[in-house]
């Protein structure tokens, strides 16, 4: 698929990025990360789509939505991360590229979270590299879509 759109998602309680535990995600919004996708993704040429959501339901709603139309979908799913199978078959159903994203290390943290449900059906993981996490995903996104 080569339209070039790209589906930002973002997970439950990521609308309250810049006051929700600064000391693991930092000080920036979500309105400033996603600047930062947006000037990644007009970088490469490609056009940035967000949707932030504390409903499951819409961000499997949004990835069925995408399926045909988007070329790949970026997904901070949150806490959704560690047990949404419905997300899980939803990204798995969908054709292009899928690239997870979060802001601390999952891998680091309460032993929960070690566990992805969404890892196995993206192509890779961004993670632990807080705000900068963006714009890796972006490129990353960028990359597997020109090879």
């Amino acid at each position: 698929m080569s339209n070039g759109i790209v589906l930002l998602l973002s997970g439950p309680n990521l609308n309250l990025l810049g006051e929700r535990e600064p000391e693991v995600y930092g000080t920036a919004t979500l309105d400033d990360h996603v600047a930062t996708a947006q000037r990644t993704a007009e970088a490469h040429g490609l056009v940035l789509e967000h949707l932030q959501s504390n409903a499951e339901a819409d961000l499997v709603e949004a990835v069925h939505g995408a399926r045909g139309r988007c070329a790949a979908i970026v997904v901070n799913a949150g806490a959704l991360t560690h047990y949404a199978w419905s997300l899980h078959d939803a990204l798995a159903a969908f054709d292009g590229v899928v690239v997870e994203l979060h802001l601390s290390n999952p891998n680091a943290r309460e032993p929960w979270r070690h566990t992805s449900v969404v890892a196995p059906v993206a192509d890779g993981s961004i993670v632990g590299f807080g705000g900068h996490g963006y714009a890796l995903a972006l490129e990353a996104v960028a990359r597997l879509l020109s090879s």
